[in-house]
């Protein structure tokens, strides 16, 4: 029998370049999309719906830079174009060409550590494990 590994908080993190650099608590997404319907003269009802842009916000909690992104002097305000990654027993979800739309921190002095961030992706892969 196979055992399911449930993800933790070191499988949702952001990535920037291949490296990881930070880990992830905890994350709220939510994905919008703008449709627009079609209307023809002398009709009640529109005659189509025309799909619009999809757009990715995401709200994370306790944000940790890895040690490695610590030392290199990392820091989330100049964050850009990065992605959001997170595992799940199945597959993995990334969200990428993300940029942060508001950033709340508080910590002690020295950490690290971003209390909640929201960010806005570009796009949304799902991928087979």
């Amino acid at each position: 029998m196979i055992a399911s590994q449930f993800p933790t908080s070191a499988d949702i993190y952001l990535e920037l370049n291949g490296k990881k650099m930070a880990v992830v608590q905890s994350y709220a997404a939510q994905t919008t999309k703008t449709s627009s319907v079609v209307e023809a003269f002398g009709e009640d009802q529109p005659v189509a719906t025309i799909p619009g842009p999809q757009k990715h916000t995401l709200t994370l909690t306790r944000l940790y830079a890895t040690q490695e992104a610590a030392r290199e002097g990392m820091n989330f305000h100049d964050l850009e174009d990065f992605n959001l990654v997170i595992c799940k027993p199945d597959r993995r979800i990334i969200y990428s060409g993300c940029q942060w739309e508001n950033i709340g921190e508080s910590g002690k002095l020295g950490d690290m550590v971003l209390e909640k961030v929201s960010i806005v992706a570009a796009r949304r892969v799902e991928t087979a494990l």
